[in-house]
């Protein structure tokens, strides 16, 4: 039997763990694309969700202390292995690192040893410029009725990002998440920045800063440098999510700073098969790895049959908005913000089960097995 430690001798150590991961290390530059290609040569066809558990209305109720959820995770992610997938993609927020980065690394390390278990990796984003821009800590809002996505909130939010004086404040979030699981498998990737020039027009305009685009410009530049400061063995990405970006002297300048930054390409479509296909051509000219991060919305013909064969016979990774029908409320459509619905549309807009683990359509399901099981 190990001998117990006292509690003193505990936090002596997990401060000495602490500080190993932040001390400085020689930052690594933008992996080469031989380099890409060899890192994603050796993981298999990468395929699954965007993952909140349905308990959580966003990722501060995901991963504060008092509403982490992990028996709803495990549950849930058991249904993610059951239909073959192999990683998902997870939203952080630097308000948990806020309260307490000691408690958060322990959240997130049993996080990812629940998916571990489920034979499932993980791509973590970091911060997320869509939906509400003024977070909050304690306790989150209820869903609106009829909502899509009616509580989820921004990281950092209007508050820091407009405040390029205090975009150093988030420097120790960035570093020490990816310092503390830099070397770690149960990684796939790290997204650094989730639609970072989104200006959330048709939702909460009335309290986004001006100028966005250049403020999260400036955050993810220096994201990028913070990243790659801390030599992760995991790719680092920031994904492009408007258009097709068919010209690249037409690029917007925050487009060009993820194109041109990105380990590997990420990027979001919710179009039909045609629109993806000029996408993937498209990106396919910077010789890297590419992996679709946002995708499926089904009254836009964006569906799992066909994209998510197309993207298996690309070796394109694949990452399908929503899991299960949950606080989010993504079976409600974008418009839900504009136009009152009063009970569930009748062809849902995300997500794949029901909360007791039955499936919104079986032969959606059956598709996805079907899939998933041609794995190279």
């Amino acid at each position: 039997m190990t001998p117990s430690r006292s509690p003193l001798l505990l936090a002596a150590c997990i401060g000495l763990a602490t500080l190993a991961f932040l001390l400085p290390v020689e930052a690594r530059d933008q992996w080469t694309p031989e380099r890409a290609n060899g890192w994603y040569a050796r993981q298999p066809w990468l395929a699954g969700c965007n993952f909140t558990p349905s308990t959580a209305i966003n990722p501060l109720e995901m991963w504060q202390a008092e509403t982490f959820d992990p028996a709803t995770i495990d549950r849930e992610l058991g249904w993610a292995e059951g239909l073959g997938f192999n990683s998902v993609r997870v939203f952080l927020h630097h308000i948990p690192w806020q309260q307490d980065s000691r408690g958060y690394l322990r959240r997130i390390d049993r996080f990812l040893d629940i998916a571990h278990h489920h034979h499932i990796g993980v791509m973590f984003v970091l911060f997320d410029a869509v939906w509400d821009p003024v977070p909050h800590a304690g306790p989150q809002p209820a869903p609106r009725p009829g909502v899509h996505n009616s509580g989820w909130v921004q990281s950092p939010g209007a508050e820091i990002l407009g405040n390029p004086a205090r975009h150093d404040e988030l420097k120790g979030y960035v570093q020490g998440v990816i310092g503390r699981f830099k070397g770690d498998r149960r990684v796939h990737a790290w997204d650094l920045f989730n639609e970072p020039d989104n200006d959330n027009r048709n939702s909460y305009s009335r309290t986004e800063i001006k100028e966005k685009a250049a403020r999260s410009f400036e955050l993810l530049e220096k994201t990028f440098g913070w990243a790659r400061a801390m030599n992760p063995a995991q790719p680092l990405t920031a994904g492009v999510w408007l258009g097709t970006w068919k010209e690249a002297s037409k690029l917007s300048r925050i487009e060009r700073l993820m194109l041109e930054s990105s380990d590997v390409i990420t990027f979001h479509s919710y179009a039909p098969r045609p629109e993806v296909e000029e996408c993937i051509n498209n990106l396919r000219r910077y010789h890297r790895p590419v992996l679709c991060t946002e995708y499926m919305a089904r009254p836009q013909k964006s569906t799992f049959d066909p994209l998510l064969g197309y993207f298996q016979s690309q070796n394109v990774a694949a990452y399908n908005w929503g899991f299960v029908d949950g606080k989010s409320q993504t079976i409600f459509p974008w418009d839900s913000w504009q136009k009152t619905y009063t009970a569930p549309p009748p062809v849902w807009f995300h997500d794949i089960f029901h909360r007791d683990g039955t499936p919104y359509d079986p032969k959606e399901t059956d598709y996805i097995r079907r899939i998933t099981r041609q794995r190279r």
